[in-house]
């Protein structure tokens, strides 16, 4: 049901994104100097994740991101991102999570300035693997289950279809298993390279 759920919003990501592509090619070539509404961005990540007992540990990896900017400053952004730590709090226990988020974005581009601010609200799935996960009455190895993540973030124009993702910050919420409120929340932070078209 849940793999189900995952392959219904990449499927829906791609629907809503195929139909712009030829449109935003002509506006492209009829007004060089018109707004970037198409991006991919690629980014490193890191976020400061609770466990049970209230005690934190550090993760780290990559993500990438689809925005189409259709309407004004709003839009819809696809997130895929994966987070990885060796080693919980020197317990021996490594843990891999991969999250797929799907949300509207508002970006604010101030005048002809070289940057931009963003905030967005994002929901989808969290799938945990390669780990200890408390549960009763054995630890299983895997889970899956509800992410929210909701934040924003800046970029900075390199060059027309090149720029820099200066920072992104979010509060991520996952609901896996853990014997206890069945819910972790995580503080993300990226920076990164976005491709405009």
């Amino acid at each position: 049901m849940r793999a189900q759920f995952s392959r219904l919003l990449l499927w829906s990501v791609l629907a809503m994104i195929a139909p712009a592509m030829p449109g935003m090619a002509q506006k492209a070539t009829a007004n060089s100097r018109s707004p970037q509404t198409f991006d991919v961005a690629f980014t490193f990540n890191g976020a400061s994740a609770n466990q049970v007992g209230g005690s934190r540990f550090w993760m780290s990896g990559a993500g990438m991101q689809v925005h189409d900017r259709f309407c004004g400053g709003w839009g819809m952004v696809a997130d895929i991102s994966g987070l990885h730590t060796g080693n919980i709090n020197s317990s021996g226990v490594g843990l891999d999570m991969v999250t797929t988020v799907f949300g509207p974005r508002y970006t604010w581009s101030p005048g002809q300035r070289r940057f931009n601010l963003y905030g967005q609200g994002l929901v989808g799935e969290v799938f945990a693997f390669n780990t200890l996960i408390p549960m009763k009455p054995f630890p299983i190895a895997s889970d899956n289950g509800l992410a929210v993540l909701a934040g924003g973030g800046m970029n900075l124009r390199a060059t027309p279809h090149v720029g820099i993702r200066v920072f992104e910050a979010d509060w991520l919420r996952t609901d896996l298993a853990n014997t206890t409120t069945n819910a972790q929340n995580s503080l993300r932070a990226g920076a990164g390279v976005t491709f405009n078209f």
